[in-house]
């Protein structure tokens, strides 16, 4: 039989085959180091991660404190669809923790490999798998579900590491999870050593993949094709270390590419990103595949005249933007062709003659080439340029007036005065700092017509020294999903922060 080529080549294998989703963002993700997450935040987290529809979520360890515990127990008896995981030790103590925070699954595990059972328990071969085996019928003797892992069972040797597994499969384990505890297999070896397991063992096999070396997400998919069933995952991929396998590439590679299901609702994906990137405080970079900035973003002149004309021609197709939530964005800058800058226009109402498209392209270039990033609102200037119209003319809102009151033992302050539409206003607002209070008050200003959210909010120095000016970019998006972005340099940061807010405000609620 011939084999298929390129991306087909698995799916005749993997097509519709159901992957169960293990979620310990709220465990191995909180263990990033420098994250600590409040009891509210993970509570936030559990409700998005039920939206989301994972099967299984790791809500904590609950030996580990009395804080953990109690919100473990919360989580499990917050009515959710989703089963609620706590983890143990094969220690009584841990798993009786477990069972007090009321979840539906005990996920307990002890090391396996020599170099963690000799230097961190101490224990022998066969005093290993008696604990393994004693913790998972005490788990089954109380009528609950149990999730067996081999710590470090990647460098464990592999005829004792089946023998361990038979051993918890026999006490009636439910599951039993292969974790690459230190990230160091290969996918080939990941997909060898799932498949001689699968050969030895009946009961589910999950895999929990470290991300040491950039492969977490690779070992994942490959622990699937050779058998497992279930994922572990975090969103975007934090966790110990280098992190974890993260879980949207995860389900878009398994479901996208090689045809798989799950219960993800994939729509979600960059919704759930940003809601534990602002609260984790890890920041994704831009070409953060599914979920970041630029991962359905253009700017080179033949990309975006591809993707104007025929998305799939420099997008991945069985992946769109809308299937994860996201937006296609065509971003102008130094590679920017003429379609990308016709569309962008066109899409504003703006007509232009080739000549004059012509000059606007160019003088893109120009500025782009000097090192500044393109906005919106440097678009239509230079447009309202070259069309010789004055970019004031519809302007919504004027700006007048900015007061700011600050200091050690004053609430910050600022009053704002503007003109909208002939009409003089006044807001005033209070904030944690001075640029908070003075973006609330620009967007009271405009009332009852405050529809929009702030997208994006970024401030950079573009010169050294204490007189540096301050560039901040601002991206705001409307009830109607339309997104703006803006951009403004002072060497004041509450002004720039002001006028590149106003000028967004501006370009979104233009006619």
């Amino acid at each position: 039989m011939k084999q298929k080529e390129g991306i087909d080549f698995y799916i005749d294998s993997m097509k519709n085959k159901k992957i169960s989703v293990f979620d310990t963002t709220l465990r191995d993700g909180e263990q990033t180091p420098g994250v600590s997450l409040t009891f509210e935040q993970k509570l936030d987290i559990a409700y998005q991660l039920d939206k989301l529809g994972v099967d299984i979520m790791e809500a904590g360890f609950p030996i580990s404190s009395e804080g953990d515990k109690e919100s473990v127990k919360s989580i499990s008896n917050a009515g959710l669809d989703t089963v609620v995981c706590g983890l143990s030790r094969v220690l009584k103590k841990d798993i009786d923790a477990c069972f007090e925070s009321d979840v539906g699954l005990v996920h307990t595990f002890v090391p396996t490999s020599d170099v963690q059972r000799i230097h961190t328990i101490r224990k022998s071969r066969e005093e290993v798998i008696e604990l393994a085996v004693d913790a998972v019928e005490y788990i089954k003797e109380h009528g609950l579900k149990c999730m067996f892992s081999a710590m470090d069972a990647t460098r464990t040797e592999p005829s004792y590491l089946v023998e361990v597994f038979k051993a918890v499969q026999e006490a009636g384990c439910d599951i039993i999870n292969v974790p690459d505890t230190v990230g160091v297999m290969s996918p080939s070896g990941m997909y060898r050593i799932t498949k001689d397991i699968a050969a030895e063992i009946t009961i589910p096999i999950d895999v929990h993949c470290h991300n040491d070396f950039g492969l977490a997400v690779a070992n994942s998919l490959m622990a699937v094709e050779a058998g497992a069933s279930q994922v572990q995952v975090t969103i975007n991929g934090i966790g110990e270390r280098a992190g974890n396998a993260d879980l949207s590439q995860t389900v878009m590679g398994l479901t996208a590419i090689y045809g798989a299901k799950s219960n993800i609702r994939t729509e979600y994906l960059v919704e759930t990103s940003k809601l534990v990137e602002n609260y984790s405080g890890i920041r994704l970079p831009p070409n953060t595949p599914v979920v970041g900035q630029n991962a359905f973003s253009h700017e080179s002149g033949i990309h975006s005249q591809g993707v104007l004309e025929k998305s799939d021609t420099f997008e991945p197709g069985i992946m769109t933007p809308e299937m994860v939530g996201h937006k296609r964005r065509i971003v102008l800058g130094k590679h920017t062709g003429k379609h990308a800058v016709k569309q962008s226009l066109d899409s504003a109402g703006i007509k232009t003659s080739d000549p004059q498209l012509e000059e606007i392209v160019c003088r893109i270039k120009d500025i782009a080439n000097r090192g500044k990033q393109i906005t919106d609102v440097d678009l239509y200037a230079i447009a309202s340029a070259v069309l010789g119209k004055a970019s004031s003319e519809e302007e919504l809102i004027k700006l007048k007036e900015v007061s700011v009151m600050t200091g050690n033992r004053t609430t910050p302050t600022a009053v704002v005065k503007a003109m909208i539409e002939g009409r003089e206003v006044v807001a005033a607002n209070t904030g944690v700092g001075p640029v908070d209070a003075a973006l609330k008050a620009v967007r009271d200003i405009l009332g009852e017509q405050n529809h929009f959210k702030l997208q994006e909010f970024r401030i950079d120095a573009i010169t050294g020294g204490a007189d540096a000016l301050a560039d901040v970019y601002i991206g705001l998006e409307n009830e109607k999903g339309r997104i703006v972005t803006a951009r403004s340099a002072n060497p004041d940061i509450v002004m720039a922060s002001v006028e590149a807010l106003v000028n967004a405000m501006n370009l979104l609620y233009k006619k």
